[in-house]
C-alpha cells in the first residue's frame, strides 16, 4: 500500500536540497536548447505527439531548441523530477505548484496551460466503480481508491469528493497508485473498488459492460486548470528566447490538432504514438468531449486561483498561494502574437 503522506514525509524535505544542488546551464556552442517535458498519458499530455508533428509547424525545431518528451506517472513524480534537474518542464497539477513553491521552497513559474477539465461544455476526468457491488459514494468506504500518483489531479478529485463525506484517506478508504492504462483491469479484477477511467477507457468500460458511472472531476471540483507546464524560474528566463520560439511552434501545432482538414493525419499520428487503432480516437479525441486545450495555450489565472482556494477549503491542501505570482503568461502571450499576427 502506497504511503499517503510521501510528499510531506519523505520527498519534500529532500526537494528543496536537490534544487539548490542542481544547476541547469547551456553549453558555450549554439547548440538548441533541450527542453526535457514531462508527460503521463497521451492524449490527455499531447507532448509525446511533439516530435511526431509534421516539420512545417515547428519550425524552429532543431534551430533554437528540440524537445524531449519525459514519460514519468504524474504530477509528483514531476515535481521531484523539477527538483533534482530530471526535467525542465512538467506537466503538473495545481496541488503539485503549491506544494513545490511552499513545502519544498522551489521557485517555479507557470508558462503554459496543458490541458483544462470540465470547461465550457468540455469533458473532464470520470470515475467508476463495479456495478452491482457499488451503488453510492457510500458503499466505498473502507474500499480501495486507484489514483495515478499521489498529489495529481485525480488525487484532488478524489480527496475533494470524499472530503464532502467527512473522509479521510487511510482512515474511511485506502489510495493506491495505478497506471492509467491498467486501471480497467484493476477495477474489473477487484484489486481496486473505485477508478478514473480516462478516454477511451471510459468508453471501452462502458462498452463491455460491468462497470457504474459515479462521478467525475467536475462534480469534485468544478471546472479546472488541471495540468500546466511548470518549470524553475531561473531556467525559463534563461531559456526564455528559445521557449518563445517553441510556444509560437505548439500554437501552430494546437491549430493542427483542431482542424478538421487535418483530421485523418492526426489520428494516424496519435495511433503511432500510443501504438492504438486511429478508429479508438476517431469520435472523441480533440472534440468537445475531450478535455479543453486553450488555442494559445493561455493559463486562466482566475479560475486556476479559485481551484486552489477550493482544494485549501476542502483540505486538500494545507496552504494557498496567490497564483499570479507565480505565473509567467508573456512567453505565450509573446508567441500567440508572433503566430496570430
Amino acid at each position: 500500500m502506497t504511503n499517503r503522506y510521501f510528499l510531506t514525509r519523505k520527498l519534500i524535505p529532500g526537494l528543496a536540497a536537490a534544487a539548490a544542488a542542481v544547476t541547469v546551464s547551456l553549453s558555450a556552442s549554439a547548440e538548441p536548447v533541450k527542453i526535457r517535458i514531462q508527460w503521463s498519458v497521451a492524449p490527455a499530455h499531447i507532448t509525446p505527439l511533439i516530435t511526431q508533428a509534421p516539420k512545417g509547424i515547428y519550425k524552429n525545431y532543431g534551430k533554437s531548441y528540440v524537445v524531449e518528451p519525459v514519460r514519468m506517472r504524474g504530477s509528483g513524480p514531476a515535481l521531484q523530477g523539477i527538483a533534482a534537474g530530471e526535467i525542465d518542464l512538467g506537466g503538473m497539477s495545481i496541488q503539485a505548484l503549491v506544494r513545490g513553491v511552499k513545502r519544498a521552497k522551489l521557485d517555479l513559474k507557470v508558462i503554459a496551460q496543458v490541458m483544462s477539465g470540465g470547461v465550457d461544455g468540455y469533458g473532464s476526468s470520470e470515475f467508476y466503480a463495479r456495478d452491482g457491488e457499488i451503488t453510492k459514494l457510500e458503499d466505498l468506504k473502507g474500499k480501495i481508491i486507484a489514483v495515478n500518483a499521489l498529489g495529481s489531479s485525480i488525487d484532488a478529485a478524489v480527496q475533494a469528493q470524499f472530503g464532502r463525506l467527512g473522509w479521510k484517506v487511510g482512515r474511511d478508504y485506502q489510495v493506491v497508485e495505478v497506471r492509467f492504462s491498467a486501471m480497467l483491469p484493476a477495477l474489473q479484477s477487484k484489486r481496486v473498488d473505485l477508478a478514473p477511467l480516462l478516454t477511451p477507457f471510459n468508453l471501452i468500460a462502458k462498452k463491455k459492460g460491468g462497470v457504474k458511472y459515479m462521478f467525475n472531476m467536475r462534480d469534485a471540483l468544478g471546472a479546472t486548470e488541471t495540468l500546466q507546464w511548470i518549470g524553475r524560474a531561473d531556467w525559463i528566463q534563461k531559456n526564455r528566447a528559445a521557449l518563445v520560439d517553441f510556444m509560437a511552434d505548439h500554437i501552430r501545432f494546437r491549430t493542427w490538432l483542431y482542424d478538421p482538414k487535418s483530421r485523418e493525419e492526426v489520428l494516424a499520428t496519435l495511433s503511432k504514438v500510443t501504438k492504438r487503432p486511429a478508429k479508438n480516437y476517431a469520435s472523441w479525441v480533440f472534440t468537445k468531449t475531450d478535455n479543453y486545450r486553450e488555442p494559445n495555450a493561455l493559463v486562466n489565472v482566475a479560475r486556476m486561483q479559485k481551484n486552489v482556494d477550493d482544494l485549501v477549503r476542502l483540505g486538500v491542501l494545507k496552504e494557498s498561494i496567490a497564483v499570479k505570482n507565480y505565473i509567467d503568461l508573456s512567453i505565450a502571450q509573446e508567441a500567440a502574437a508572433r503566430v496570430n499576427k
